[in-house]
């Protein structure tokens, strides 16, 4: 298997798919893992999927030149953080540009480009699984020509891709998000599936908001009991990334966008600020902080010594946990299964709890198997 950049580095970024005009190259999605499969009989050696493959052809990082935390009001209640991912793409497009970035679509996350500011509000919210960019890259390109100014929104990875990809970025801004890692999509389908939703028949997918993390669709928090749900566990606790993920070489400091948005955990600001949301803001081009004073924002002043402490993806990557070889021994077995090899104690104490509750209740809590409860009244 001919791959076009080394096996189990691959981000998923798929600007490799994107730029191969003769179709030669799909992505192997093995759950651990994500390949770039080059098709021999197809491929012509052209060799541009290696020029623009980020692991292959590096971009430059740079250090931020300047750092705040802060918010934008009119978009800060509505947003998992501060509302900073939000408040530029409502300005951007309010003057004249057009705003790529990532959506629930059709049971995928997958990225757009619009200057509808209905349609843009769709990109707000956390998403913890890998996106599909597909052929955002090329769309960029084409507005890029028609003279439009584009502001994108993604992932290191992504950002890095697009800058390989797109050679006059004098209209081009990005924005890259501080990552802790992503699992493949396959995952969470098979997670909502074992809890009996159907990821192509939901509306919406929200992973967070202002009350902690936690998989809803609509109202409907998506967990066998009250606790956070196994699919958000075994993201906060690293189990379920992609390979790559644990050896990401853009968990640093330097970065490859414009602007870098994240958490301001561990603020210095008052309690009451915490629970409506803190962004943190690095910019390291001229274009980041124009932007950043263009938008509505009430910025403050940060420590970008303890940003950096309380973020560690600003200095290394996620690391892997003893237990994902085991999780990933089980999880075409059943979700619930992995988690429960790799943490049993946590697992069967809030599957007793929840028992103990439903019983309480006066219902009856009926085992079907060492893994999955259901409840009758």
């Amino acid at each position: 298997m001919r791959t076009v950049c080394d096996r189990g580095r691959c981000t998923g970024c798929r600007v490799c798919v994107n730029v191969c005009k003769k179709d030669a190259i799909f992505i192997k999605d093995s759950l651990s893992a994500m390949n770039a499969v080059i098709d021999e009989v197809k491929c012509v050696n052209c060799k541009m999927c290696e020029k623009v493959c980020p692991n292959n052809n590096p971009v430059d990082k740079v250090q931020p030149q300047k750092w705040y935390q802060g918010w934008v009001c009119k978009t800060r209640e509505q947003s998992s953080s501060g509302g900073a991912a939000a408040g530029l793409t409502q300005n951007f497009i309010q003057n004249g540009g057009y705003v790529a970035a990532c959506l629930f679509k059709d049971g995928e996350f997958v990225f757009d480009i619009t200057n509808d500011l209905n349609y843009a509000r769709k990109f707000a919210g956390s998403k913890y699984v890998k996106s599909n960019p597909k052929n955002i890259y090329s769309k960029i390109h084409e507005r890029l020509k028609r003279g439009d100014r584009v502001l994108f929104i993604g992932l290191p990875c992504q950002v890095a891709a697009l800058n390989n990809y797109i050679k006059d970025k004098k209209n081009l801004y990005t924005v890259d998000l501080i990552c802790h890692g992503s699992p493949s999509p396959i995952i969470l389908e098979k997670y909502l599936a074992e809890n009996y939703v159907d990821i192509k028949k939901i509306k919406d997918l929200n992973f967070r908001n202002k009350d902690g993390f936690g998989l809803r669709s609509g109202y409907k928090r998506i967990s066998f009991d009250d606790g956070s749900d196994l699919y958000t566990f075994a993201f906060l606790t690293s189990l379920d990334y992609t390979e790559n993920c644990y050896s990401c070489s853009y968990a640093t400091i330097e970065r490859v966008s414009d602007i870098t948005l994240g958490d301001s955990w561990g603020s210095e600001l008052n309690d009451e600020e915490q629970k409506k949301g803190i962004s943190l803001i690095l910019c390291q081009s001229e274009k980041g902080v124009n932007l950043i004073n263009a938008t509505d924002f009430e910025l403050k002043s940060v420590d970008l010594g303890k940003a950096i402490e309380a973020n560690h993806q600003l200095q290394y990557p996620s690391k892997m946990p003893e237990e994902r070889k085991i999780f990933f021994a089980n999880i075409n077995r059943r979700f619930a299964k992995a988690i429960a090899r790799c943490h049993p104690k946590m697992y069967y104490i809030r599957r007793l709890k929840w028992i103990f509750s439903k019983i309480k209740m006066g219902g009856k809590a009926r085992v079907i198997d060492t893994y999955d409860i259901s409840y009758k009244e």
